[in-house]
């Protein structure tokens, strides 16, 4: 039993993922499709030739990449990272979400156990701190750059 890499369209890894599963052959165990991976699938099988057999199915697999992956080259996909990482106080952000959409702030505080980020909004009249969840900022200049 091993980890193998699956090429695939673009954009269609989840799909690839989901389809493999689907097939429910028993030799195949588990897909992954990290966000951060893209264009790949990692398949966990109990022999290469079998997953070949059910990846001719599949419309947006490409090929299958030679060789076999370990558990400990995937690992690090398995456990998410949170949202906050890479935020520090007094960068610049973009808020992406909520009624703020759109507006630029400074970050004043970061919260890592909850996942929060209290920023102050600039174009304000009146600074007025607001608490947002790490995913709905997008850093624009930070001062650790």
């Amino acid at each position: 039993m091993g980890m193998y890499a699956v090429k695939t369209t673009a954009s269609q890894e989840r799909t690839v993922a989901d389809m493999i599963m689907e097939r429910e052959a028993e030799e195949v165990h588990a897909a992954l499709a990290p966000d951060s991976l893209t264009s790949y699938v990692m398949v966990e099988a109990d022999d290469h030739a079998i997953l070949e057999r059910v990846l001719d199915e599949i419309p947006h697999a490409r090929n299958l990449v030679p060789g076999k992956s370990s558990i400990a080259e995937v690992e690090h996909f398995l456990s998410p990272k949170p949202d906050v990482e890479g935020i520090a106080e007094s960068d610049i952000v973009e808020l992406v979400a909520g009624p703020f959409k759109g507006e630029k702030a400074q970050v004043q505080r970061i919260d890592e156990g909850k996942d929060q980020v209290t920023v102050e909004l600039y174009e304000a009249t009146v600074p007025i701190p607001v608490t947002v969840r790490g995913d709905q900022i997008r850093v624009l200049d930070s001062e650790e750059r």
